[in-house]
């Protein structure tokens, strides 16, 4: 097999995915490349096209592309279909196929790297967009009892809120502010952050969405950003007595699901952990 994939986002200074696949490829002895495709809105139509030459195996899709980029493939897996989201493509024969691999990573993510099982669990999830909408969703599948969407816009947070509205599970959508916060974080058995705050290069790297006197001292802060390996959000997690998670295992557990569609092998998953961690301390 040989091929070529690469990840679709924009910005992507801070992108692991090229390592971590990169060292799958060489583990198994495929002959391919992974690399890192920075792609500006104004430019996916024109990469998606690119994407279905007989050379290219597929794509990874990060931020902001997540959800633009369903429209423009020929099918969606369940998952990507009713999360609204993509975060890998697979090119068979010229035509794209959509999958969300995020959902399964994270919750994969939750019991294997945090030992959590998010049954019967009051969480807060911070933010509304792609990675989000995986996380909200794939809570819901794993049976939390209670849900909080917090987002800056509470009109998005409110319109996934009301997509995950189903029988007895009623999610709520709060502001992304400390006075909307405080109903609901400290009471948490689990706290995600899906935005970009706390992230290395972004416009809030120093920044954490909520503060340590909020946080339960029996709650998991699970953060999705890995870069930074301890982000502000984890900091202030730690400083109020709860276990905090970075984002690492899911990006390699959702990683490992999408080489797996891509190349038809089992993912090498230590090895990706390694290289994955190897980066990020040559990093910071």
């Amino acid at each position: 097999m040989t091929g070529r994939l690469g990840i679709l986002g924009y910005p992507l200074g801070h992108t692991l995915s090229p390592v971590i696949h990169q060292a799958a490829l060489k583990e198994l002895g495929i002959d391919g490349t992974f690399e890192a495709w920075p792609t500006p809105p104004e430019q996916l139509p024109a990469a998606l096209r690119t994407l279905r030459a007989p050379d290219h195996l597929g794509a990874s899709v990060t931020i902001p592309h997540k959800q633009a980029v369903t429209p423009a493939l020929d099918s969606l897996d369940a998952w990507a279909s009713e999360i609204g989201a993509v975060n890998c493509i697979v090119n068979r024969g010229g035509e794209l196929h959509g999958y969300n691999t995020d959902a399964g990573g994270f919750i994969r993510a939750l019991k294997e790297e945090a030992a959590f099982d998010p049954a019967g669990a009051s969480a807060v999830l911070l933010g509304a967009g792609g990675a989000a909408r995986a996380a909200a969703f794939a809570l819901r599948k794993a049976g939390v009892s209670r849900l909080t969407i917090a987002n800056r816009t509470p009109e998005r947070a409110e319109a996934l809120a009301a997509e995950l509205r189903r029988g007895r599970f009623r999610p709520e959508a709060v502001e992304l502010d400390r006075d909307a916060l405080a109903d609901a974080v400290p009471y948490a058995d689990l706290i995600v952050n899906a935005t970009s705050v706390g992230m290395t290069g972004g416009g809030a790297a120093d920044t954490s969405p909520v503060t340590a006197e909020l946080i339960s001292d029996r709650a998991l802060a699970y953060d999705l950003v890995y870069a930074p390996p301890v982000t502000p959000f984890l900091q202030e997690a730690e400083q109020a007595g709860a276990r905090a998670v970075g984002g690492l295992s899911m990006l390699v557990y959702q990683g490992a699901e999408a080489f797996t569609l891509w190349t038809g092998k089992p993912a090498p998953v230590g090895v990706m952990f390694a290289a994955a961690r190897a980066a990020i301390k040559a990093r910071h």
